[in-house]
């Protein structure tokens, strides 16, 4: 009796962790955000997260009805009234009115330091990030306490080399033909493709660049010192997430503790304190610095 009862207790839970096994499963897929953090504080990391890109996501792509306020008029003497029925009523349509899918869904990845956020449309996850970093950058507020680097992916596939070929050419046709509109005749544009490959052992980062390299048209030239373009790719296991932006190396790779650590220096010393004057601090990337 007891031996059956330890039985159904262990088959509560996934043998790869304490996930229960009533909860599906996400497969990492599309576009979304890859973040490392805190080691041990994966679970934390996911929920700051919701919170930044929901608010974020509220404020690029609102909802439309989600801010609508009924039921309310002011009356003579300046004072609001509420008007209940036509509250009941709002209440009953928010309830009768159908479930919409979860803009962001966190996807298992069963890697200390590393989460996945995916993200459905009409999440940009590029004007996502990029939003959130200038934020950082002008007010010094990373509102994360685990988060270090967020990586967008615009879009996600199979880590083979046709598949990447075909996302690449999906991925890269908006941002060529915005870059074209924006000038009468073409220009050239010096590039950098920056790769992160984890857990991966199938194709070796040299076969994978080339591969992107095929994708970029003739006046996009590789310049590893000084681009203005960056080609981010990531690739994780058997998935590879590929994205096309600017600002990349101006906002510190999207390590977001850099940028909020920078503004906030220059604010608190003062230009004669010597002994931090003109000291250049040595990026480091903490995909995985164990929580102390």
């Amino acid at each position: 009796m007891s031996e059956t009862l330890g039985q159904s207790r262990k088959r509560k839970y996934r043998s790869d962790g304490p996930t229960p096994t009533w909860v599906k499963r996400t497969s990492i897929d599309g576009p979304g955000v890859w973040a490392s953090c805190v080691k041990g504080k994966e679970k934390q990391t996911v929920g700051e997260l919701y919170d930044l890109f929901e608010s974020l996501a509220t404020e690029l792509w609102p909802v439309e009805g989600e801010d609508e306020v009924g039921g309310r008029h002011a009356s003579e003497d300046g004072k609001e009234d509420v008007d209940f029925e036509a509250l009941v009523a709002q209440e009953l349509a928010a309830i009768k009115r159908p479930r919409t899918e979860k803009r962001f869904v966190n996807c298992q990845t069963n890697t200390p330091c590393v989460v996945f956020i995916s993200c459905r449309l009409p999440i940009d996850p590029v004007k996502l990030i990029v939003t959130h970093a200038e934020n950082v950058r002008k007010t010094g507020a990373a509102k994360t306490k685990y988060t270090h680097r967020l990586i967008p992916v615009a879009g996600s596939c199979v880590a083979n080399l046709p598949e990447i070929h075909s996302l690449c050419r999906r991925v890269f046709a908006s941002f060529f033909a915005e870059a074209e509109a924006s000038t009468s005749t073409p220009q050239v544009h010096k590039y950098k493709i920056e790769l992160r490959v984890r857990n991966h052992s199938t194709l070796t980062r040299m076969d994978i660049i080339q591969e992107i390299a095929t994708c970029m048209p003739q006046n996009y030239v590789v310049d590893l010192n000084n681009p203005d373009v960056f080609v981010l790719v990531e690739v994780f296991k058997s998935v590879c997430g590929v994205s096309i932006l600017r600002d990349y190396y101006k906002l510190h790779k999207f390590n977001v503790m850099m940028l909020a650590n920078e503004k906030n220096a220059v604010e608190d010393f003062k230009p004669e304190a010597g002994r931090v004057q003109g000291k250049q601090v040595d990026e480091v990337d903490p995909a995985c610095i164990a929580s102390k």
